[in-house]
C-alpha cells in the first residue's frame, strides 16, 4: 500500500478521476483551471526542446560513424512509413466496415462553419513552424544538423562537446523530474477542463464516432504492435504495464509531449541503447504518429457518410496517399490532430469543410487516444530499432518488466 502511495501513477489516477468529477459537478469553476493545465504543457514543453536536442546530437555522435546513424535514421524512416500505413489502412477498414456516419443525413445549412475557424485560429500555429514558439521538427533538424557537423570535427572537439552536453542533458533531466511532482495537479486540471467544458452529454451523439475511434487504436495497439512485441519476445500488455504512469499523463493532458524525456529515460532503463533512443524517439514523434493515422482516414470517412457522400475506391486511396504526408509533423499537441484533419479534408472537395463542426465537441475527447497511441508507437518502434541494432539488452527487458508486475527478476 506504501509503495502505490509513493507510484507516479497512483496520483496521476487520482488527479484525473479528480479533474473529471469536479468538471461533472462544478463545470464553471473547473474551466477556469484550464491555466493550470496549459502551464503544465507549457513547462514541459520549455524543458523537452533542449532534451530532444541534446539526445538527437549525442545519439548522433554515439553511432560513431556517419554510416551507423545514416543507418539506424533510415531504418527508422523505414518502420515509421510501414507502420503508419498500416495505421491509415485500419482506419479506412474499420470506417467502410461499422460506418460512424451513416444516418446522420446532416445539411451544411444546420452547421456554422465559423466554429471550425475559430478553433483552426487557436490551433492554427502548432503546424506552422514560423509561428510556433516550440516546433518539435525545428529543434530535430537543429539536432540533426549539429549532430552531423560534429561527426565530421575532429574526435577531442567532437569529445568536448559530447560531455558539455551530456551535463546540460541530465541538468534537464532532473529539472523535469521535479516538474513531474506537478503531473497529478495538471492532468486533473486538464481533466477538469475537458469534462466542464463539453460535459459528458456532449459525448451522446457522437458516442458511434468515439467507439470506432478508441476500438481501432486497441486493435493496432494489441493486435498490430502486440504481432511485433511478440517476434521481440514479449507481450505488449507488459510494455503497457511498464508505461502506465506516462500513459496515464498522456491521457490527463492529451499531449505525448508531456510524457516524451519520461519516455526516453524508460526506454534507456528497458534496455535500448541511449544512441537509438535518442534517434529513434524525437523522430518518431513527428514522423511515426500512429494515433493522428487512424483519426484522419476514420474522421474523413464518417463526415462523408455523415454527409452521405459515397466515396470511390480511387478517392480513399486518394485520401490515404495525402495522409501519409499532412501527418508528418503533427506532433503530440492537443489540437494539431484536428488542423491535420482539416488540411487533409480539404482536398477532398466532395466532402464540405464545415463537416469538421459535427467533431468539434468531442475532438479532445479522441486527442487522449491519440496522444496515447502515437507514444505507445514510438516505444515499440524504438525497441525494434534497437534489436536490429543488436543494442537491446534483453536481461534489462525483461527486469524492468518482471519488476512492473510486482514479481523478481531471476536470471
Amino acid at each position: 500500500m506504501i509503495r502505490l502511495f509513493k507510484s507516479l501513477y497512483f496520483w496521476v489516477l487520482l488527479g484525473i478521476l479528480f479533474g473529471g468529477t469536479l468538471g461533472v459537478f462544478s463545470p464553471s469553476f473547473a474551466q477556469a483551471l484550464s491555466p493550470v493545465a496549459e502551464g503544465f504543457i507549457l513547462l514541459i514543453k520549455i524543458l523537452v526542446g533542449p532534451v530532444v536536442f541534446c539526445s538527437v546530437v549525442m545519439g548522433i555522435v554515439g553511432a560513431e560513424s556517419k554510416k551507423s546513424a545514416s543507418r539506424i535514421a533510415l531504418k527508422a524512416l523505414l518502420y515509421f512509413e510501414l507502420v503508419s500505413t498500416f495505421a491509415l489502412v485500419l482506419g479506412l477498414l474499420v470506417g467502410n466496415l461499422l460506418k460512424p456516419g451513416a444516418g446522420f443525413q446532416v445539411n451544411t445549412s444546420t452547421l456554422d462553419s465559423r466554429l471550425v475557424s475559430k478553433y483552426s485560429h487557436a490551433h492554427g500555429s502548432l503546424l506552422n513552424p514560423l509561428q510556433s514558439g516550440f516546433n518539435l521538427i525545428q529543434v530535430l533538424v537543429l539536432g540533426l544538423v549539429c549532430g552531423g557537423v560534429l561527426l565530421f570535427s575532429s574526435p577531442v572537439l567532437r569529445l568536448r562537446v559530447i560531455q558539455r552536453l551530456r551535463r546540460v542533458n541530465e541538468m534537464f533531466l532532473n529539472y523535469i523530474s521535479k516538474v513531474m511532482v506537478l503531473a497529478p495537479l495538471g492532468a486533473g486540471a486538464a481533466m477538469a477542463f475537458t469534462t466542464g467544458k463539453f460535459g459528458l452529454n456532449s459525448l451522446r451523439p457522437l458516442f458511434h464516432l468515439m467507439f470506432c475511434f478508441y476500438l481501432t487504436c486497441g486493435i493496432f495497439i494489441f493486435l498490430i504492435l502486440g504481432l511485433i512485441t511478440r517476434k521481440l519476445g514479449f507481450r505488449v500488455i507488459d510494455l503497457l504495464r511498464y508505461l502506465r504512469s506516462e500513459i496515464l499523463l498522456v491521457l490527463g493532458t492529451s499531449s505525448s509531449e508531456s510524457a516524451l524525456a519520461p519516455l526516453m529515460q524508460k526506454l534507456e532503463r528497458l534496455g535500448c541503447s541511449p544512441k537509438v533512443v535518442g534517434l529513434v524517439v524525437p523522430t518518431g514523434y513527428s514522423f511515426n504518429l500512429d494515433g493522428t493515422n487512424i483519426y484522419l482516414t476514420l474522421s474523413v470517412l464518417f463526415i462523408a457518410q455523415a454527409f452521405s457522400v459515397p466515396l470511390s475506391l480511387e478517392q480513399q486511396l486518394g485520401i490515404l496517399m495525402i495522409a501519409m504526408v499532412s501527418s508528418k509533423g503533427a506532433s503530440g499537441v492537443t489540437g494539431a490532430g484536428f488542423i491535420t484533419l482539416a488540411a487533409t479534408l480539404a482536398v477532398v472537395p466532395e466532402v464540405p469543410l464545415v463537416g469538421l463542426t459535427l467533431i468539434l465537441g468531442i475532438d479532445r475527447f479522441m486527442s487522449e487516444a491519440r496522444a496515447i497511441t502515437n507514444m505507445i508507437g514510438n516505444s515499440v518502434a524504438t525497441l525494434v530499432l534497437a534489436h536490429s541494432e543488436s543494442s537491446l539488452d534483453y536481461e534489462k527487458l525483461h527486469a524492468q518488466i518482471n519488476l512492473s508486475q510486482g514479481v523478481p527478476y531471476e536470471a
